[in-house]
C-alpha cells in the first residue's frame, strides 16, 4: 500500500459500516481547553476522523462537553479557573466515558499523581508540546475510549438486549419479574428477541408449569427448531446481530443442543469475517486507526480469533511503516530546504531521529542517516572552504550526533584547527599592521578605540607571548618615555607624569621611568625654587638706568618708595614686572616700572643651564635737599 501522509488521512471522512456494539452514530468529537496557541495548533495540525473543539475558557467546557458526543478531552491547567486536580474528578463523576489528558508541568503532574495511578486521568503530557508526543497520546486515548465502549457494550449485550435500565426499575418490578421468570423463561425469550418481519412461523404455546413431561419437551424442541432455523435465515441474509438474538434464544431452552453450538461456531466464523472485512476497507481507504479499532472491538468479545489477531498486528505493522514513510518524507523535505539540524524539532535530523526510534532496522530510515550524514559533513566542509572556523566549528559539532564518522569527524576537526590558527595569524598581521600606523600618525593614545594603544591591547588579548605583540609593547614604552621627555622639556609636569603612566602600562624598563620620574623632580624642585623671589640686589646686574622722579611729585615736594616683583629670564633681561605696594599710592609706580624693565642681569644658572628666577626691591623716591 503507497504512503499516506498525516494530512492527506485526516482529510478523509471515517467509513464504518456497521458500528461496533454501545457506538453512537455520528462524528465523535475531541474537545480542547487551552489558551496557547502554539497547543491548539498541534492539535489542529493532527486532523482526524474526530472533530476537533477547541475553548478557551473553563467556564465554557459543560456547554461542549454536552452539546456535542465526546470521547476524549483534553485539558492545558493553565488556562483552568479552578484546581486542575478538581475539574478532572468532576469531569470524570460527570462523564464517565470521556477519556482525559492533561496538559501541564511538573507541578501540575504532582497534583495529579493519585488520579493518574486510579486512570482518572488517562495521560499526562508535558508542556512544551511536540506533535509525535501528542499524536502517540491523542491515538492512544481514542483505542482506550473504544475499549471502554466495548466493554460497556458486553454488560449490557450480557444483561439483555432489551434489558430496562437500572434506573427505571423499582423494587416492585423487580418482585414481579422474578415472579414470572420461571413461567417465560422458554417462550418469553424468543418472543422478546425475534423480529416480527423475519419470523414466519408462529411461536408455539408456552409450556404450562406441571404439564406432562413428553408434551412440554416436544412443545420445547419445536420453539427450539424454529428459532434456529430463523437464526440459519438470518444467518444467510448476514443478519448476525439477529441471528445471535434467535440463537441465545434457543440457548436458553437447551444449552447443549447440537444444533445451537453448531450455529454459534458458524455465528463466530461470519463475524470475524464481517470483521476483518470492514477492517480491511477502513485500511484500504488509508484508515488504519479505524481499522485497528475495529479489530480491537471484536478482540473485546469472548471469541478469540487468530485471524483479528494477525490482522491487527499486520495493520499496526502498515501504520507504523505508514509513520515511518511520513517522517522520512518529512525529514526529505527538510534537507531540501536547508533546515538540516535545525529548528531543533522541525529539522531532517530530528524526524530521522523519530524514524529511527520507531523503526531502527529500516533499510529506509539507514539510507536517510547517511543522507543526513553527508549532508552534515559536505556543509561542514563548505564552512572550511570558506574561510568560517565558527560555522565550521558548528557543522562539527553536529556530526558526531548527525552519525557521520569518527574518522570523517577528526578530519574535519584537523581542518579547522588548520584555519583557525591561519585565521589567528591573519588577524594579528593586521593588528600589527594597524599599530604601527597609528605610531607613525602620532596616534599613540587618542582617540581611546582607534589609537596605538587601543590595537596594543587587541594584540594582547589575541596572543600576549605573540612576537608582534612583545615589539608591539616595546615600541608603545619607548615612544611613551620619548613623550614624558618632551614634556618636561616644555616644563608640563603633568603631561610627563601621564606619559610615564603609559609608559609603565606598556611595560617599559623600571631603570627607564625611574631615570625619568628622576628628571621630572629635579624640574619640578628648581621650577619651585625659581617660582620664590630672592632680593634683586643678590643677583648680578649688567646694565642698570635709573628711574625718573615725576615731575608732578617734585613740584608737590612729595617723596615715597614702590615694592615690586620682576623676572629674570635665562638671557638676563626682565619681565612680568609686578607692583606689590607703593607709598603713597599713584605716584611713582610708573615710573619703577618703566626704568626696572631696561635693566639687564647675569643669568641664573641651575645645575649648568641657565634658568629664569623671579626678584624683589623696594625703590625709593626721595627730593634732594
Amino acid at each position: 500500500m503507497a504512503s499516506r501522509s498525516l494530512a492527506q488521512t485526516n482529510a478523509e471522512a471515517p467509513i464504518v459500516a456497521e458500528p461496533p456494539r454501545g457506538w453512537k452514530l455520528g462524528v465523535e468529537s475531541l474537545v480542547v481547553l487551552t489558551q496557547e496557541a502554539a497547543l491548539a495548533a498541534t492539535l489542529k495540525v493532527l486532523g482526524s476522523e474526530h472533530d476537533i473543539i477547541t475553548i478557551t475558557a473553563e467556564a465554557d467546557l459543560d456547554e461542549a462537553l454536552l452539546g456535542r458526543h465526546t470521547g476524549v478531552a483534553i485539558l492545558d491547567a493553565a488556562a483552568t479557573s479552578n484546581p486542575i486536580e478538581q475539574l478532572t474528578a468532576r469531569l470524570r463523576a460527570q462523564f464517565p466515558d470521556l477519556v482525559l489528558i492533561v496538559a501541564g508541568r511538573t507541578g501540575d503532574q504532582s497534583a495529579l499523581a493519585r488520579q493518574i495511578t486510579l486512570g482518572t486521568v488517562y495521560r499526562f503530557l508535558h508542556k512544551p508540546v511536540s506533535e509525535q508526543r501528542v499524536t502517540l497520546f491523542v491515538e492512544a486515548a481514542w483505542r482506550r475510549h473504544t475499549e471502554e465502549q466495548a466493554e460497556t457494550s458486553d454488560l449490557r449485550a450480557t444483561a439483555g438486549a432489551h434489558a430496562v435500565p437500572r434506573h427505571r426499575i423499582s423494587p416492585g418490578t423487580l418482585v414481579a419479574g422474578g415472579a414470572l421468570l420461571g413461567v417465560l423463561i422458554a417462550l418469553g425469550a424468543w418472543l422478546l428477541l425475534r423480529k416480527p418481519e423475519t419470523l414466519t412461523a408462529r411461536p408455539a404455546p408456552a409450556a404450562v408449569p406441571g404439564s406432562a413431561g413428553p408434551a412440554r419437551d416436544a412443545q420445547v424442541q419445536s420453539q427450539i427448531d424454529k428459532l434456529l432455523s430463523a437464526a440459519e435465515e438470518q444467518l444467510a441474509a448476514q443478519h448476525l446481530e439477529e441471528a445471535q438474538k434467535l440463537i441465545e434464544g434457543a440457548r436458553v431452552l437447551k444449552p447443549d443442543h447440537i444444533r445451537v453450538a453448531f450455529l454459534s461456531a458458524r455465528l463466530a466464523k461470519e463475524r470475524e469475517r464481517a470483521v476483518l472485512t470492514q477492517a480491511r476497507k477502513a485500511a484500504s481507504s488509508g484508515k488504519l486507526e479505524q481499522a485497528i479499532a475495529v479489530l480491537d472491538g471484536a478482540s473485546q468479545t469472548d471469541q478469540r480469533s487468530t485471524l483479528v489477531a494477525e490482522a491487527r498486528q499486520q495493520f499496526e505493522h502498515q501504520k507504523l511503516n505508514e509513520r515511518v514513510a511520513d517522517y522520512l518524507a518529512k525529514a526529505a523535505d527538510r534537507l531540501q530546504g536547508g533546515q538540516v539540524i535545525e529548528p531543533a524539532e522541525d529539522s531532517a535530523r530530528f524526524f530521522i531521529e523519530s524514524a529511527r526510534t520507531l523503526a531502527p532496522d529500516n533499510p529506509g530510515v539507514h539510507r536517510a542517516e547517511g543522507e543526513l550524514a553527508d549532508r552534515v559533513a559536505a556543509e561542514a566542509r563548505s564552512a572550511l572552504a570558506a574561510g568560517n572556523s565558527a560555522q565550521a566549528q558548528h557543522w562539527i559539532e553536529a556530526a558526531a550526533d548527525s552519525g557521520v564518522s569518527s574518522d570523517v569527524v577528526a578530519a574535519l576537526s584537523h581542518d579547522a584547527q588548520q584555519l583557525q590558527v591561519a585565521a589567528k595569524a591573519d588577524a594579528l598581521a593586521r593588528l600589527a599592521q594597524l599599530f604601527n600606523q597609528r605610531m607613525t600618525q602620532g596616534d599613540v593614545v587618542d582617540p581611546p578605540a582607534d589609537s596605538a594603544k587601543f590595537y596594543l591591547r587587541q594584540l594582547m588579548q589575541s596572543d600576549a607571548a605573540n612576537p608582534s605583540t612583545l615589539l608591539a609593547r616595546t615600541a608603545l614604552a619607548n615612544r611613551s618615555l620619548d613623550e614624558a621627555r618632551g614634556a618636561l622639556h616644555h616644563q608640563d609636569f603633568t603631561g610627563a607624569r601621564r606619559w610615564l603612566a603609559e609608559a609603565h602600562e606598556a611595560g617599559a624598563a623600571d631603570a627607564s621611568t625611574a631615570s625619568v620620574e628622576r628628571e621630572v623632580a629635579a624640574a619640578q624642585d628648581a621650577a619651585r625654587r625659581a617660582s620664590e623671589p630672592v632680593g634683586a640686589g643678590t643677583l648680578h646686574q649688567t646694565h642698570y638706568s635709573a628711574p625718573k622722579f615725576p615731575v608732578s611729585a617734585r613740584e608737590r615736594g612729595i617723596s615715597g618708595w614702590v615694592e615690586m616683583e620682576f623676572v629674570v629670564k635665562p638671557d638676563g633681561s626682565v619681565s612680568e614686572v609686578l607692583i606689590t605696594a607703593a607709598e603713597p599710592s599713584g605716584i611713582f609706580e610708573q615710573a619703577a616700572i618703566d626704568a626696572v624693565r631696561k635693566w639687564r642681569y647675569q643669568p641664573v644658572v641651575r645645575e649648568g643651564a641657565p634658568v629664569q628666577q623671579r626678584a624683589r626691591l623696594r625703590m625709593k623716591f626721595a627730593l634732594e635737599n
